[in-house]
């Protein structure tokens, strides 16, 4: 038997489907992230134009968009900073915590500033799409392994229904990208396109 199979036979991997009123939430897209020779590389760069894309759909249709960014200034500095050092390097003001051009946010958009892998953790996230009246979340953005990954299982636990662009986000190596991708559609999420994605919010539009 599979590994696919052995997931089906036990219960997983069920479509939770869009619900009527969707967000998208962009997830890191910041300067030190976009940029290989800090702490970018693998297919960010891709997922980041696939997402530039899925971006002006979102605005053309009107839904809520959030951003989040990881800022660490000196109270900020925790034990991942003590994993992963060069998250030190993110302050407010650091070129390198910006959010990139591309996706940069607009006047109503949310900005999450976050100091955890999770875009929920300990920030106002949640509360700000319960506002919305949000019952989905799409996101998209890096490092699939990590922040994304944090934020979808977050996501879920605040039980909106959730959908990843699997080619609108994007990890430094390739493996914990795939991988990441096949776990959270067995028990986390719906993993699709950003092209079907953007064909159902268009499709969801009234008139």
């Amino acid at each position: 038997m599979s590994d696919i199979d052995t997931y089906k036979q036990q219960g997983f991997g069920n479509s939770t489907g869009f619900g009527a009123r969707p967000a998208l939430l962009i997830v890191d897209l910041q300067v030190a992230f976009t940029d290989p020779q800090h702490l970018g590389g693998g297919n960010i760069l891709a997922a980041l134009n696939n997402t530039k894309s899925l971006l002006a759909v979102a605005r053309q249709c009107g839904i809520p968009v959030a951003h989040s960014r990881n800022v660490f200034d000196s109270v900020d500095a925790s034990v991942w900073c003590v994993k992963v050092k060069s998250l030190k390097d993110l302050t407010e003001t650091a070129p390198a915590s910006q959010i990139v051009e591309q996706v940069a946010p607009v006047p109503g958009e949310c900005i999450v500033r976050k100091t955890k892998p999770s875009a929920f953790f300990e920030t106002p996230l949640a509360d700000w799409l319960h506002q919305k009246n949000v019952d989905t979340v799409i996101v998209a953005g890096c490092t699939t392994s990590g922040c994304v990954r944090a934020s979808v299982v977050d996501c879920i636990s605040h039980n909106f229904r959730t959908v990843v662009a699997r080619d609108g986000v994007g990890d430094r190596a390739l493996g914990p990208h795939e991988a990441s991708l096949f776990d959270m559609a067995q028990k986390y999420a719906d993993v699709l396109s950003c092209a079907e994605i953007a064909a159902h919010l268009r499709g969801a539009l009234p008139g």
